[in-house]
């Protein structure tokens, strides 16, 4: 055989393998997601949502709902990527957690839970740069990053985090743009 015909069939084999591939995960992230299994894992997800926002003398994310508000963005309000990018994520963490710690996220120690936060926070990291912002912008936000995104916004827009997580006065009075924090004081819950 001809080496370059030899060399020539690899890189056409390459190719077309990182083409199949590639066409692959374009369509296991634009497929309809699986709305069934989001509905089934509300008691992981509101886990995950009261590790980010835990009960101190505040309440926590989950006495404030923020699991069904997660499960409803997904389900309602994210476009198709960004959804399948967070329930294959949830099923991701699902399997890391019982390949290392041979139990559910639920039931994994405080240490552990924030352990497995921090590696999905680390394995979300988008690129620095324009290369990031491509990403972001063609295969949309990472698992993590939704998670807490959401998490956040269900937060603070909840009864329980609005006014006893916040501060918060019906009718706040007048503007001013900058004033200091006193110590102990709550940031407030109005704009």
């Amino acid at each position: 055989m001809n080496r370059r015909k030899a060399i020539g069939r690899i890189v056409l084999t390459g190719v077309g393998a990182g083409l199949a591939l590639s066409a692959y995960k374009w369509y296991d992230w634009t497929k309809t997601p699986d709305l069934n299994y989001l509905e089934q894992q509300k008691g992981l997800i509101a886990a995950l949502a009261e590790t980010i926002i835990p009960a101190t003398d505040t309440p926590g994310a989950k006495e404030a709902g923020v699991g069904d508000y997660i499960v409803l963005m997904i389900r309602d309000c994210t476009d198709r990527m960004s959804a399948n990018k967070f329930i294959d994520g949830l099923k991701d963490l699902d399997h890391y957690c019982h390949s290392h710690f041979d139990k559910p996220y639920e039931q994994c120690s405080t240490r552990d839970q924030q352990d497995v936060l921090h590696y999905f926070e680390k394995k979300g990291t988008p690129y620095g740069g324009i290369i990031g912002k491509a990403e972001q912008a063609y295969l949309g936000r990472s698992f993590f990053t939704t998670l807490k995104q959401y998490t956040v916004e269900g937060y603070c827009t909840s009864q329980p985090g609005a006014t006893r997580g916040l501060s918060y006065l019906y009718v706040p009075g007048s503007f001013h743009g900058c004033i200091p924090l006193q110590p102990g004081q709550k940031a407030w819950a109005t704009r």
